[in-house]
């Protein structure tokens, strides 16, 4: 099938804009075929671009024979652009359909398709993700990308407002700054560099110099664990901030996570729809239940937990239960977190370090940072991790480190809670995880 050339057609119109109200005017409209029925004599080609669906009805008496000609060249996903008249019809989704007077085929689809693009036809999610490109024309992954569109616009609307500035950090970095295990090494030249877990200490060296930083970005763990939950690259929202501590960081938090979900349930009402969701803006402050309040929560429930031991997938199930919407937990034993979080002044057993949750699930996870350099020092050796490895980052303790405290928040696992969806991977456009390199 040979391919017609765009030319001088430019779109007049998205498939959401064609209404009742254009009846007898001419447009053009672009993109990819959804569906076709044959009815005999008349044929109706649903038509798919970003902003939904429009019906273009060719009777098979009122066009002429090149529209004809090119219809019956046509299956589900070719590329088309269509130039005709709108013509009101009250049974035609949005109230009007498009009678054409030319069609141009810009790009072909090669059949039998992988997948159902109409989703009519369920898959399992390995052979939706093997062509995923398909799988995102279904309505359904239309509406999850938009709303997470949504999640991040809010936002950056939201951080930007509250005085912060969006930075970069290095992706690639020399050493592995966060524990080794978790790292992804990769050749740099002559030399071996990791992918960044996270942009931690870049982030909290900047409060230095911008006071409130931000960033939006991927970051790599090498996860083995096959969940549904984890994934090896994903999209972190760090925030760091000067002359805060963590009961500050923990507020502007949960301010954050209700902006958010105003804002998703005010401009994605059509999303929310299509994947029958209803978002419940939470009101704040959330609870607040100390590591100790944790273990006694499940002790009561026949769970018991050893004090300084970590909180194991079956117990936050069951928290999830007993919380069933946001809470942090908060007064983490020090040894469970992460060298650079503040123990308490008053015991140094207990850190400043909390977890924002939804019902089961980790959200975020922050706290007081260190900026003490000799305690940041003294509790590297205690994880046994080794001082020369930060040499860098420890300089600029030098420079006149101010007490500061921040947050990352998985992007995805906050798209998942507002969409719904119990596997990360639908909420990635190219998921990857342990099995997981291609597309």
């Amino acid at each position: 099938m040979g391919l017609d050339g765009l030319g001088s057609w430019r779109r007049t119109h998205y498939s959401s804009e064609i209404g009742p109200e254009l009846d007898g005017k001419e447009v053009i409209v672009l993109g990819w075929i959804r569906d076709i029925r044959d009815l005999g004599g008349i044929r109706f080609l649903i038509l798919q671009d970003k902003e939904g669906t429009v019906q273009v009805t060719v009777p098979k008496d009122e066009v002429n024979s090149q529209v004809l000609s090119k219809v019956d060249l046509l299956q589900r996903q070719c590329c088309v652009g269509v130039r005709g008249l709108v013509r009101r019809m009250d049974k035609a989704p949005g109230g009007a359909e498009i009678i054409p007077e030319e069609i141009r085929i810009l790009g072909v689809a090669k059949h039998p398709l992988p997948l159902d693009i109409t989703g009519k036809t369920p898959a399992e999610i390995d052979v939706r993700l093997d062509a995923r490109v398909l799988d995102l024309r279904r309505t359904e992954n239309q509406a999850v990308f938009r709303i997470r569109h949504a999640v991040l616009e809010a936002t950056r609307r939201f951080l930007v407002d509250r005085g912060f500035i969006e930075v970069h950090t290095p992706k690639i970095i020399a050493s592995a700054t966060e524990g080794g295990a978790a790292l992804f090494p990769i050749a740099y030249f002559e030399k071996e560099a990791f992918l960044a877990q996270s942009p931690q200490l870049y982030k909290e060296q900047l409060v230095i110099d911008f006071e409130k930083v931000f960033e939006i970005g991927p970051v790599f763990r090498a996860e083995k664990s096959h969940t549904r939950r984890h994934v090896t690259e994903f999209i972190s929202i760090d925030v760091e901030e000067a002359f805060v501590t963590a009961e500050d960081v923990m507020k502007l938090a949960e301010d954050l996570v209700q902006y958010v979900c105003k804002y998703v349930k005010e401009k994605c009402r059509w999303e929310l729809n299509v994947l029958r969701r209803d978002v419940e803006v939470p009101k704040v402050p959330f609870k607040r239940l100390t590591y100790d309040e944790i273990l006694e929560d499940l002790s009561d429930e026949g769970m018991r937990i050893p004090w300084g031991e970590d909180i194991p997938t079956p117990a936050y199930r069951l928290l999830g239960r007993l919380h069933p919407y946001f809470y942090f937990i908060v007064d983490w034993p020090t040894s469970l977190k992460p060298f650079y979080i503040k123990p308490k002044d008053e015991d140094e057993r207990v850190s400043e370090g909390f977890d924002l949750m939804w019902r089961w699930i980790e959200i975020a996870s922050g706290g007081t940072r260190i900026n003490d350099k000799e305690l940041l020092i003294r509790r590297l050796k205690e994880q046994g991790l080794q001082p020369e490895s930060f040499k860098y980052h420890l300089k600029v303790f030098d420079y006149g480190m101010p007490p500061h405290a921040g947050w990352a928040i998985g992007l995805e696992r906050l798209v998942m809670m507002l969409t719904g969806k119990e596997n990360i991977r639908e909420v990635i456009l190219f998921p990857r995880d342990r099995f997981r390199l291609t597309p």
